[in-house]
C-alpha cells in the first residue's frame, strides 16, 4: 500500500522524510496510519500534454505586419 509519510522513519531498508512516499505491506501500512505516521498517498495522475495547436498563426492574414 502506497503511503505518504507525515513523520520521518528509518530502518535497515529505507530512510524516509515527511512527504516521502513508500510502498509498505498492508499490515505495516495500517499500523503506520493508525499511529498517524502516514496517510494514503494520492494516486498518481498521468501527466497530460498540451492539447490543440497553441502557437499557430491564423491563415486569415490578420497579422499586424500588413
Amino acid at each position: 500500500m502506497l503511503l505518504k509519510m507525515l513523520t520521518g522513519l528509518s530502518g535497515p531498508l529505507f530512510s524516509l522524510a515527511p512527504g516521502d512516499e513508500y510502498d509498505f505491506e498492508d499490515a505495516e501500512a495500517e499500523r503506520l496510519k493508525a499511529a498517524e505516521f502516514a496517510v494514503d498517498a494520492d494516486p498518481k495522475e498521468p501527466v497530460k500534454g498540451k492539447k490543440g495547436r497553441g502557437d499557430v498563426v491564423p491563415a486569415s492574414g490578420n497579422s499586424s505586419a500588413d
